[in-house]
């Protein structure tokens, strides 16, 4: 009678050994719905010369709080932006301060530059930055150009005060430039 409870339990483990082989696979990093990228998928400039900008996208939560901001200052160095983009002037990447956007200045247009990547340069940072430091970093990034809500700026360090802190930056509309042809 006892070898049958033996039968019975090792059925039993083998059974929920089987079981464990196809247990529920789980991400580690959140991904975006793919409906949600294609609700809010950024699009090209239509800028014709002659033509009035279309006016930028409302703040999101990132641009409205000054916490958000700041982190998206110390990831925005965290990630070596400023190795391309120098501060925000410029230099091997385009300048961020000033209202020349080849992209467009929506705060989505910004996000989807960072997640896709840009041509002869921009490296596309999917899945390798969660999505809301993405958007803190859009949002600091506007705020370079005086884009953000004034009171929720983070101000500039000491030692890049070459220029005035962002803080006190007048507001600059953005430009959009159509990119040069490629020869």
């Amino acid at each position: 009678m006892w070898w049958r409870t033996v039968m019975v339990v090792s059925c039993l483990v083998i059974v929920g050994a089987a079981l464990a082989f196809f247990r529920e696979e789980r991400s580690l990093r959140p991904t975006v719905a793919a409906e949600a990228m294609r609700r809010d998928a950024a699009t090209l400039s239509t800028l014709v010369a002659g033509q009035a900008a279309p006016p930028a996208a409302e703040n999101t939560r990132y641009e409205k709080s000054g916490y958000d901001l700041s982190e998206g200052k110390r990831l925005y160095r965290w990630f070596n932006c400023n190795g391309c983009h120098a501060n925000g002037g410029g230099d091997i990447g385009p300048a961020l301060m000033d209202d020349k956007w080849i992209y467009g200045a929506d705060a989505r247009n910004i996000y989807q530059t960072i997640v896709e990547g840009r041509p002869n340069g921009m490296p596309s940072f999917r899945n390798k930055i969660p999505e809301a430091q993405i958007w803190q970093i859009a949002g600091y990034v506007r705020s370079m150009s005086g884009l953000t809500p004034f009171y929720s700026r983070p101000s500039r360090n000491d030692d890049l005060q070459a220029a005035p802190p962002e803080t006190m930056a007048p507001r600059q509309p953005p430009k959009l430039v159509a990119p040069e042809p490629q020869r």
